[in-house]
Order: structure tokens, then C-alpha cells, then sequence
């Protein structure tokens, strides 16, 4: 597959919390030159992303991020603010302990919460796949299909593990029609990311994808 191609599904991200302004900068003009899907910034570099970008690529932040254990109006307040400051996309971590719980009322009821306060935006469901069972994933997606978001994400990749391809597959196995897969956290070379397209992913979380380009330039 052409690395054009690939580039063209990859949100490059940078959510280090040491991230500074001319690193965010810097993270633009990379997503500018590679004609990437959109860049995932922390929410405060949101707006300065937004209006350095001008619309010219997506601006995609995080909610709940990384552990998903605050509370829905913390999320929603969160969101609502992401979109005013310029974001495009929205990436929300679900509330794990609550579905480890069974309490999927509760996990479903926020997603659906957040979907509210994105005004339209485009919504991914980080489900943290690490942490979870099989039967725990095939249960969010269809909560999260039934919650109005627009993709599945399988990671934060601040976790212990991050996407793997057997993940990705179980999640194209069970996600009813009209909801898309993302892949994050480990994607790191060319053909990784061939496989997690492969098996069903159509947006991928990744720096590497970038560097990689960069490195071919030189």
C-alpha cells in the first residue's frame, strides 16, 4: 500500500503531557506536508491547532483522557468547550470501571451525552482494550453503535498495551454497519499499519506513520 494512502487515515498525534507550543507547531506543519487525516492534540492546544491550521486539516482532541474515570458532565463540559476552541473530532475514553461493573446503562447513557455536546462533530470511543475482556469488547460495540458515536477506538496507548490486530478483527467481527474502527497506541512501521487496515481499521493514531515519511524525504 502506498504510504500516501496510509497517510491520508492517520491522525497524528502528539498527547504527551510534556508537549510544548512549537512541538504543537511543528506537529501542523508535519500533518500540512503529508496530507494526514487530522492532527490529536491535548485539549489545551486545541485552539492554538485550530487557528494555526485554519481548517486546512481536522483538529481532533481527547476527553476523559487518559483513564475515563471522570464524571459525564466533567466529559461533556470538556467536549463542549474542545468544539468552541476549533475541534473537529472528538476521541472520549469510556468509563471502565463502570462497565467492569456491568453498569452498561451508565456507559451508554454517557456516550451518548458526549455525542450530544459534540454538536455534530465526529465522535471516537476509546474502549481500552487492554483492560478488557472479549465479551467486554463485543459489548461495546454495540453500545457504542448504539450510542451514536462514529468510530470505535481500541486504546489511549497511556495504558499497558495498546491496538493489536487480533483486537481490531474481534471488532470487525461485531460492529454492526456504519461503525468505523480506529487503531491506536504501537502502530509502528509501514506494515503494522497495512495489517490493522487489513483487518478493519479505517482511521489510525500514530506519529510514527509521519516520521516515517520523513525519514523516506531525506
Amino acid at each position: 500500500m502506498d504510504i500516501k494512502e496510509i497517510l491520508k487515515i492517520c491522525d497524528h498525534t502528539l498527547l504527551l503531557q510534556t508537549a510544548t507550543e512549537p512541538e504543537i507547531i511543528a506537529l501542523c506543519d508535519d500533518a500540512l506536508k503529508f496530507g494526514v487525516a487530522s492532527v490529536c492534540v491535548p485539549p489545551c492546544y486545541v485552539k492554538l491547532a485550530a487557528e494555526y491550521l485554519k481548517g486546512r486539516v481536522a483538529v481532533c482532541t481527547v476527553v476523559g483522557f487518559p483513564n475515563g474515570n471522570t464524571t459525564t458532565a466533567s466529559k461533556c463540559f470538556e467536549t463542549r468547550e474542545a468544539v468552541e476552541n476549533g475541534a473537529d473530532e472528538i476521541d472520549m475514553v469510556i468509563n471502565i470501571g463502570y462497565l467492569r461493573n456491568g453498569d452498561y446503562n451508565y456507559v451508554a447513557n454517557e456516550i451518548s451525552a458526549v455525542r450530544e455536546s459534540c454538536v455534530g462533530k465526529i465522535l471516537k470511543v476509546i474502549i481500552e482494550t487492554c483492560l478488557l475482556t472479549d465479551e467486554e469488547k463485543i459489548k461495546m460495540c454495540r453500545i457504542v453503535y448504539d450510542s451514536g458515536a462514529d468510530y470505535i477506538k481500541t486504546s489511549t496507548g497511556f495504558s499497558k498495551g495498546g491496538a493489536t490486530k487480533e483486537d481490531v478483527a474481534l471488532f470487525a467481527e461485531n460492529i454492526p454497519q456504519g461503525l468505523k474502527i480506529k487503531a491506536a497506541g504501537g502502530i509502528s512501521s509501514i506494515a503494522d499499519a497495512e495489517d490493522f487496515i487489513n483487518f478493519g481499521a479505517s482511521r489510525l493514531g500514530t506519529s510514527r506513520i509521519v516520521k516515517i515519511a520523513k525519514e523516506t524525504q531525506e
